[in-house]
């Protein structure tokens, strides 16, 4: 992580145990949300802030972090963490959850925690304004939107995450990102139509062949951050370069990855 020159790493409590994040070789860590059942409990999340920068993803829409409703799952943080204000993917939100407003709850969230990070896909303008550190997934067009905020005078902060694998080998990176990558809207898009010959959606993954396995290939370097740890440190530098304040990278193939 050093070498790659990443600020800060995401943890999602249910691919790994997030107390090892006091092993980490940074000052920043990140927990991200997979749902009420995986959200660790007060112990485990004060150990961690007592050792690093802990930073807490906390969904708006989610019951337990509803400024407008049920918040009580807040009273797990520790004071001194800092929470990354999102709108909630999908996946771990109820039909109900999913149907709630994001931008009043972006503003009443922010009025207790005015210094949260705000934002991930989907919401960028909404978390423009409501303020706060810019917390964006990384993208193709990341270096470019970050040189526009700059130069229209924005003085915030922006922060990027990004899935990483510190590799150059091509079958580890699809393992590790490929099904990351073709979930993302382009990617989806360019991506060939039609199964395999067992009419089954094609791979993803290492075994990912012929047109798909380009796009995916390609779209790796472009939402994520995979290569050497001198490779990923140059796009790093692009990254800062162009405004980037802070960028924080998932361990895509487990933690072991980021540990020294």
């Amino acid at each position: 992580m050093v070498r790659a020159g990443l600020d800060a790493a995401a943890l999602k409590p249910a691919e790994c145990d997030v107390s090892r994040a006091v092993d980490l070789p940074v000052d920043r860590v990140a927990i991200d949300y997979e749902g009420r059942e995986h959200f660790p409990d007060a112990a485990t999340l004060e150990a961690i802030a007592a050792e690093k920068s802990l930073y807490v993803t906390t969904p708006v829409r989610a019951d337990g972090f509803d400024p407008l409703g049920d918040d009580s799952l807040l009273d797990r943080i520790p004071g001194r963490a800092r929470r990354l204000l999102v709108a909630g993917h999908g996946a771990y939100l109820s039909e109900s959850e999913a149907s709630r407003a994001i931008a009043p709850r972006f503003g009443a969230a922010r009025e207790t925690a005015p210094d949260a990070w705000v934002g991930t896909e989907g919401v960028e303008r909404l978390a423009l304004a409501a303020g706060g550190t810019q917390y964006e997934l990384l993208s193709r067009s990341t270096t470019r939107d970050a040189r526009a905020l700059r130069a229209a005078g924005f003085d915030g902060d922006i922060a990027v995450y990004a899935p990483t694998v510190l590799t150059d080998d091509e079958d580890a990176v699809l393992d590790g990102v490929g099904a990351y990558v073709s979930r993302r809207r382009p990617v989806a898009r360019a991506l060939p139509d039609g199964g395999d010959a067992h009419g089954g959606t094609p791979p993803t993954d290492a075994t990912a062949t012929g047109r798909t396995r380009e796009v995916l290939s390609a779209a790796a370097r472009d939402f994520a951050l995979v290569g050497s740890p001198e490779t990923v440190r140059e796009r790093v530098a692009e990254l800062r370069e162009a405004g980037v304040d802070r960028v924080v990278g998932y361990p895509a193939r487990g933690i072991d990855e980021f540990l020294p």
